[in-house]
């Protein structure tokens, strides 16, 4: 994630890549406020994203627990060990020595100064439990993937989600250079992991991902349940590949991958444990009737679905479900990495009938019950038609509904029906 001044040119875009600074992260301004203000913060997210990268910016002494030098006095004795690190001290990747968020809470209760605590996480389950010592001592920010927006060096511009949540829809812009179809599956092969989408060679960044998924189903999900069979890892998240950014049974992907329900059901733990699978949760209000209550799976980067996949740019173009799914989970990729930093809190869900006759694919839920309305179309003229879906919902909510979004792949922005607008993809960074 870091960089040098060596501009590269993303479908028009500039971005910089390297080893000499820093690319800026949207959640940089709330890291600096949060951590001036209490004493322990924890960077949560997948692995690889960048929360050492970031997280080492604020301490004076890094301690790496996934290295057994370092992490053998904790284990011993984890409150003599932090009593004797200088502060501000990053804890990289605590949940390998549990028993160090225990000796920050006890440092924390002692001397509540500010600034002295960073943590570092890349699991799930340990958050887990009415006896986590983390409530109330450690503050948590999630940090996703890299988007667009920060590759292009723009994280301190206001949030186009907190434009859309004041219904502010003249203030989208389409940059220049806009992409197209292509250029949008481009965008989604290269994804957010910082390490694969900073290569600007093809083949070594295939290589990184392929890697980079071999590791998840061996080594990462070994560290939390050594008792797996990596081939059937692998097909049960081949199977989620295929179906990311769906409302899917369980039936349909466990049979997929020829595993037993149980299986599955532990498998998807597990994968959600290590932050690569969103289940996002289904849309409810008592306005609507017959709503599903099935949430929409998402990985959580389009490239590392591709890569599970084994799929080029060709490969895509030529299966038009792929399109939509990687297009939908790039999407979705964007607003992730917004949504910690939007004045206006929002929440995301999917909406979806139970006859599968109207879906919104994202509701971003804000304060008062206020919705924004999201759809995603891999086309490049959408149509008035293509926004029944939301103007059922503006219709049904009223003066609940906020805004509602058609984002496609072409480059113009236009009115679809009053209160929803068609807008490119890129106006998420434009």
């Amino acid at each position: 994630m870091c960089e040098n001044t060596n501009a590269q040119v993303l479908h028009g875009y500039p971005r910089v890549v390297g080893s000499a600074g820093y690319l800026p992260r949207l959640v940089d301004p709330l890291i600096e406020d949060l951590f001036s203000t209490f004493s322990a913060i924890m960077l949560v997210g997948p692995r690889a994203t960048g929360k050492t990268t970031t997280a080492a910016r604020y301490a004076r002494t890094v301690v790496r627990l996934d290295r057994e030098n370092e992490a053998d006095a904790f284990v011993r004795d984890p409150d003599a060990a932090l009593a004797a690190t200088p502060e501000p001290v990053l804890l990289d990747e605590w949940q390998i020595v549990p028993e160090v968020l225990g000796a920050v809470k006890r440092a924390v209760d002692r001397d509540h100064r500010p600034g002295r605590f960073i943590l570092t996480g890349s699991v799930w389950s340990d958050f887990r439990g009415r006896t986590w010592p983390g409530t109330g001592r450690v503050i948590r920010i999630d940090m996703t993937t890299l988007s667009v927006r920060e590759l292009q060096g723009d994280s301190r511009r206001p949030s186009v989600i907190d434009a859309l949540a004041d219904g502010r829809l003249d203030e989208l812009r389409v940059p220049e250079n806009a992409p197209d179809l292509v250029g949008y599956i481009d965008l989604a092969l290269r994804g957010g992991i910082p390490l694969a989408c900073l290569e600007p060679n093809e083949r070594r960044r295939r290589a990184w991902l392929s890697s980079y998924v071999g590791q998840i189903v061996t080594r990462d999900i070994d560290t939390i349940d050594g008792q797996r069979d990596p081939q059937r890892l692998m097909r049960y998240l081949a199977a989620l590949a295929a179906n990311t950014a769906g409302v899917v049974d369980d039936k349909t992907l466990y049979e997929a991958a020829g595993i037993h329900r149980e299986t599955a059901q532990a498998y998807e733990r597990l994968f959600r444990d290590l932050l690569v699978l969103e289940k996002l949760p289904a849309w409810f209000s008592n306005r609507l009737k017959r709503l599903v209550r099935t949430p929409k799976r998402l990985l959580f980067d389009p490239a590392f679905a591709a890569s599970i996949l084994r799929v080029n740019s060709q490969g895509v173009l030529r299966s038009g479900d792929l399109i939509g799914r990687l297009v939908e989970t790039f999407v979705a990729a964007q607003i992730r990495a917004e949504l910690p930093v939007c004045e206006s809190e929002p929440h995301m869900y999917h909406l979806r009938q139970m006859d599968g006759r109207r879906e919104v694919d994202f509701v971003l839920e804000l304060g008062g019950g206020r919705v924004i309305g999201i759809e995603v179309k891999a086309k490049a003229a959408p149509k008035p038609e293509d926004a029944r879906h939301l103007e059922w919902l503006k219709d049904e909510l009223g003066e609940q509904f906020v805004a509602g979004v058609v984002f496609h792949t072409g480059n113009m922005i236009s009115e679809l029906r009053p209160g929803i607008i068609a807008a490119p993809i890129c106006t998420l960074w434009g």
